[in-house]
């Protein structure tokens, strides 16, 4: 893709400053967007709003939402943790995009890029509360997609795991020795993905070049497969 490919875009990423954020800006940026990077918290019903409206023009919007994920038993998951997990990955996502859409469907176009988790794919243990919302989000997704496509909008998502971020794999969880062991039993690439490797691919489905897709969830996990 074209280092000058959006140009002419306006990009609003929120919470830039975790999970994905970061690599994110950078690579947008690089490819010639004006980005706009939120650090807002989202928690507050009308904060979404308030972060768009403050963006002004949204071309993209990139919604980044992460929280570092429990690990709490399915038996032992109390009403605030569920609670707490949603209010932080699902509940802010469609207000944002009720928030954005408006402009988009008035121009005839526009992207969302959902960053979302592959632990929607696959069966782990000790993260039923973190999995349901990280499911609800990419059904969120598939739906939104299919009834903004005739407005030329497209909505898509990128489920990822086993990619380079600071807030699932920091460097402390990377200099383990069990760490790298199971990297090494359980991804096939043998590394994580690199946070470029993820923020480019996302810049493509932002791109004109995606155009094609409606509703779609990618995976980004360098072979580690759904049982």
């Amino acid at each position: 893709m074209s280092d000058t490919a959006l140009a002419d875009k306006r990009v609003l990423i929120t919470q830039a400053d975790a999970f994905m954020g970061p690599a994110l800006c950078e690579v947008f940026t690089a490819r010639g967007a004006t980005v706009i990077a939120s650090t807002e918290s989202l928690l507050d019903p009308a904060a979404p709003a308030v972060v768009v409206e403050a963006a002004g023009q949204v071309d993209v919007l990139v919604a980044n939402l992460a929280i570092p994920a429990p690990t709490t038993p399915a038996l032992e998951v109390d009403e605030d943790e569920w609670r707490a997990v949603f209010a932080a990955l699902v509940a802010p996502l469609p207000r944002l995009c009720r928030a954005v859409l408006p402009q988009m469907v008035a121009r005839g176009a526009g992207k969302i890029v959902v960053m979302g988790s592959a632990a929607a794919l696959r069966g782990m243990k000790r993260a039923s509360t973190y999995s349901a919302a990280r499911g609800a989000q990419l059904a969120y997704v598939q739906a939104l997609g299919v009834e903004m496509a005739p407005h030329h909008v497209q909505v898509n998502a990128i489920a990822q795991n086993f990619v380079d971020n600071p807030t699932y794999f920091p460097p402390e969880v990377q200099a383990n020795p069990r760490f790298q062991e199971r990297l090494q039993r359980e991804v096939p690439l043998g590394r994580l993905v690199a946070a470029h490797e993820d923020a480019a691919f996302c810049a493509y489905l932002a791109s004109a070049a995606a155009d094609c897709f409606v509703g779609q969830v990618f995976p980004m996990w360098g072979g580690w497969v759904p049982r």
